[in-house]
């Protein structure tokens, strides 16, 4: 059976009084639920492997009472105040709140440390996890033995009166907790606290009693019991932090926390002689006025709050509440984890102290983390009621008769759109589909695509849309990892495997009449998947009441009416072109769905003959569409978005379109877009236009690496908050705590892993990636999800895929050559995804640390050419050496264009300029029909083929 001597400084807090006696509390606050059944298994098994938290006294020893501590479950309330809280205990205890667990313990059987390491295998053990356990029986006592400190404490005979007034209760007192929260970790935060307190406090000199664990010394015993020692150590007001810090880090590195000891003759006093004189002390204290130290500062480290986690129940973060002890100052307790700081400040409570201690820590505050919240944010409006589905409806009723969809053969108005998606989502309905159920959709720019997202909202489910251009492989991963209900296509899809049951929308009778359920604002509008860091997909969730207060403040914000048209002519499985899916429709405008992918042909189409006026594009389709020499028509609106845009671009965009170039910034996770900014060339005239201020309703942060707010002009990380913010990823609790984070004030925010600074004009302006993520054409691009998915392959051991000029490489360490390679990353992901070349290597070379060396990975070796060509090939090369700037001597029969630098607009580009300059405009669209054959074999002597079959052949 476990047992251990008392201690020595365990035995004074033996000898409290009863109703003082000193309890430890940890609380940990978070998101999700624990239940109590749960819960109480989960204390018996840790406690059973952490013996500590359930002892019991058998004179001068702690003996396993074999008695799992009680866990009570106790109404939410404030717990500074509850009685629960207040309550003094002999052992251990857990506490159960909605969004709250606290463990109590006793401060005679443990400190600190020990009830953070028992807490944490209560959570391993709610999470099914083995508990690491803490079993040994080692004390203060035979720690110092082992050290071989043998002195007794020699504290000088300090008298210091407190800093927050003094007392008129003794022993029988009531603590006062005070809570501050700020924003960011904090190196030498002692040293940090000490001399901010002793500013605060007004004091020349001020002693501050620095607890310190002394498990440092011992760190493979795991153990409970009371390991810490306080120190005093001397603070003056002519002090900077970093001399403290320096002082602190020096007596530690001496191990002057070992210079004194509590002496063990204490051992031999009784415990109501100690309660006697404990009282006396305290009385003694009170009514004098002077204690050991100015005040007692404890920090218990850097906490990861994922080990106080569980699938259900995400911790945002962790502090201390613990009781004070008698004949003692005002205490600091301080924890530091997930990019923020919890400070408590303990001491009496009487009339007046609450005040006084409040105004201690908001000086704190200011000290530490000054307030640099910029007037941008303040965004505050009126609350956005309503959803997508209702503001749809009611502009349908209002213009029946209206257009919303046009294409180039056909129209539909607003009453045949409202009508035949409330028959699909009575279809739907029928099948299962509900709140927070997940349908897919193969999403073409089709009307039936566009009518059957409508349905799916309509039905009160989620939409998942789904590129058709994707393989299966991708499509079906997709389904399952969203744990997709059923998927809606068109009939001419319906033969390609889902995974799922399948609803092909052409069958759908659009005569029987149905009852639209109420789509209230919590309920899931969308998942829309994005490339993963981890390798792995994820599916990010909106929510309707994010979608709705997107699209009222971009309404707003881009001036969309009536008399709006957008076109359509990107993949409606990203969000980027949510932006001219969701605007028009619900203000009475006009949609235009051009079906063909983007190039040179459809392009034109859109932007000289559809009737378009506005356009949600990114950089790199403006830059193309510039390229291609059109002339743009009638527009009033370009929404430009997913990647930086540069001041030339914007500018040669106005003068060419003739109207408002906006900036549009946001995440998938911020829904659609949280920041714009109006082009304007008078003031924008840095290389980057500006990403402007933040949406109704949301908040833009610049954090550094230790979320600390950084200063105006300086980088810093963008989180963004408000309403806009993604309930999470679908099944991703991991990735959860990992992206969306709390601020001090318990605001839930993104981390975007995008850098920015606040300019001297108030906004915001991108500077790019914190991290290895790059973009193509607006699309997220994580190559350690591309490196997953290659390393599936047997004959690759190990891969790694990086960023070279304008495109993807990737090298693998396999048996297999690289062109299979790539054959077999385009049979299962999307083709932004796979990368221009894999490139095979006997090894991937590494740096010191261990990290793959990028500027080791060797590049591509491109041979001179040295075949000769006829007319046709040398016209087409001609073509791609002024698109890609390169010599055509170094562009032989087998050249590939992603491998020479190029990227898909690039392509494009290209494909246009053999149009014009080889095939002519007779040929162009024969051309262009074998598109799909060179996007999948972008090589020089392929185009080349096609051009020379299009000249001997134009009308085929």
């Amino acid at each position: 059976m476990f047992s251990r001597a008392v201690s020595p400084s365990e035995w004074w807090f033996v000898g409290h009084p009863k109703s003082a006696t000193p309890v430890v509390q940890l609380v940990v606050e978070g998101d999700g639920e624990i239940t109590l059944p749960d819960l109480a298994h989960a204390v018996a098994v840790a406690s059973e492997a952490c013996p500590g938290a359930r002892l019991s006294r058998v004179d001068r020893t702690w003996v396993d009472s074999g008695k799992a501590p009680r866990v009570r479950q106790v109404p939410k309330g404030d717990l500074t105040t509850m009685a629960a809280t207040h309550r003094p205990i002999d052992g251990c205890e857990v506490l159960l709140l909605p969004g709250a667990v606290v463990f109590r313990a006793a401060h005679a059987v443990m400190d600190g440390h020990g009830v953070l390491t028992w807490a944490t295998d209560v959570f391993r053990v709610l999470r099914g996890e083995q508990p690491e356990g803490a079993t040994s029986t080692m004390t203060e006592t035979d720690l110092l033995d082992r050290l071989g400190v043998t002195n007794n404490e020699t504290r000088p005979p300090l008298e210091c009166p407190s800093p927050l007034g003094q007392p008129q209760r003794t022993w029988r007192r009531r603590t006062l907790w005070r809570r501050l929260t700020i924003d960011g970790t904090h190196p030498a935060l002692v040293a940090k606290v000490a001399t901010a307190l002793t500013a605060i406090y007004g004091l020349e000199t001020a002693h501050y009693a620095i607890a310190v664990d002394l498990r440092r010394h011992t760190p493979e015993e795991l153990s409970t019991a009371n390991l810490s020692q306080s120190t005093v150590y001397e603070v003056h007001s002519s002090d900077q932090w970093d001399g403290v810090h320096e002082r602190l880090l020096r007596a530690l590195a001496e191990k002057r926390e070992l210079s004194g000891r509590v002496d063990p003759a204490i051992l031999k006093m009784p415990v109501p002689v100690m309660r006697a004189l404990i009282k006396v002390l305290d009385v003694r204290s009170a009514r004098r006025n002077r204690y050991a130290a100015t005040s007692t500062l404890s920090h218990l480290g850097r906490v990861d709050l994922n080990t106080l986690s569980t699938p259900s129940f995400h911790a945002f973060t962790v502090y201390s509440l613990s009781t004070l002890s008698t004949a003692g100052p005002p205490e600091v307790n301080m924890v530091e984890c997930a990019g923020r700081t919890e400070i408590t400040l303990v001491w009496c409570d009487e009339p007046g102290m609450a005040a006084r201690a409040d105004d201690v820590l908001a000086w704190l505050r200011d000290t530490l983390s000054p307030n640099t919240e910029w007037e941008g944010n303040d965004t505050a409006r009126p609350a956005r009621t309503g959803t997508v589905v209702s503001a749809f409806r009611e502009q349908a009723a209002r213009t029946p008769a209206a257009i919303a969809l046009r294409w180039p053969d056909g129209e539909m108005t607003y009453a045949e759109l409202d009508r035949r998606s409330s028959f699909v989502a009575g279809e739907l309905r029928s099948r299962g589909a509900g709140r927070d159920v997940v349908v897919g959709v193969l999403a073409d720019r089709s009307p039936e695509t566009v009518t059957a997202l409508w349905g799916v909202l309509k039905s009160g489910a989620a939409y998942l849309p789904l590129d058709p251009a994707h393989p299966d492989a991708r499509i079906n991963e997709l389904l399952a990892d969203a744990k997709a209900l059923m998927c809606v296509t068109r009939r001419t899809d319906q033969e390609r495997p889902h995974g799922c049951p399948t609803v092909v929308i052409d069958d759908i009778e659009f005569e029987n009449d149905t009852d639209v359920p109420e789509v209230d604002a919590g309920s899931l509008a969308y998942v829309i998947y994005t490339s993963g860091s981890t390798g792995r997909p994820k599916g990010v969730e909106i929510e309707h009441g994010s979608l709705v207060n997107y699209t009222r403040w971009a309404a707003d914000r881009l001036g969309v009416d009536s008399d709006s048209c957008f076109g359509l002519f990107t993949s409606l499985a990203f969000d980027l072109p949510n932006t001219a899916l969701y605007l028009p429709l619900l203000a009475g405008g006009t949609l235009v769905l051009v079906a063909d992918e983007p190039n040179h042909v459809s392009l034109r189409y859109l932007v000289e003959e559809s009737g378009v006026n506005s356009l949600k594009l990114t950089p790199s389709h403006l830059d193309l569409i510039l390229r291609l020499g059109l002339a743009p028509r009638g527009f009033r609106l370009l929404v430009v978005g997913g990647e930086q845009l540069r001041q030339d671009l914007a500018a040669e965009a106005r003068r060419v379109f003739g109207c408002r170039v906006v900036n549009h910034y946001g995440p998938t996770e911020a829904t659609v877009g949280c920041l714009a900014h109006e082009y304007d060339p008078e003031q924008d005239t840095d290389p980057a236009v500006p990403i402007g201020r933040p949406a109704d309703n949301t908040a833009a942060y610049l954090l550094d690496p230790q979320r600390r707010f950084v200063s105006p002009g300086e980088a810093g990380e963008l989180y963004v908050g408000g309403a806009q913010v993604a309930r999470g990823y679908r099944g991703r609790p991991d990735l959860d705590r990992e992206r969306f984070v709390r601020m001090a004030d318990g605001r839930r925010v993104y981390r975007t892993g995008d850098l920015a600074r606040l300019l001297p004009t108030g906004e915001v302006e991108y500077l790019g990636r914190a991290d290895d993520q790059v973009k193509v054409l607006g699309h997220r691009v994580e190559p350690a999800e591309v490196a997953r998915v290659l390393e599936d392959h047997p004959g690759v051991t190990r891969a790694v895929v990086v960023p070279r000029r304008n495109s993807l490489h990737a090298y693998a360490v396999s048996t297999v050559d690289g062109d299979v390679l790539r054959a077999f990353l385009t049979e299962r992901l999307p083709r932004y995804l796979v990368p221009a070349a894999v490139i095979v290597v006997p090894e991937i070379p590494q740096t010191a640390n261990g990290k793959v060396d990028v500027r080791a990975l060797p590049d591509l070796v491109i041979q001179e050419a040295t075949a000769e060509r006829d007319d046709v090939g040398e016209a087409v090369a001609a073509v791609w050496a002024d698109t890609l700037s390169v010599d055509m001597g170094r562009l032989d029969d087998d050249a590939d264009f992603h491998r020479l630098g190029g990227d898909s607009v690039l392509l494009l580009s290209m494909l246009a300029g053999v149009c014009r300059d080889v095939v002519g405009s007779d040929g162009e669209q024969a051309f262009m029909a074998e598109l799909g054959q060179m996007i999948r074999e972008p090589t020089l002597e392929r185009v080349s083929a096609v051009a020379r079959k299009v000249l001997a052949h134009p009308e085929s």
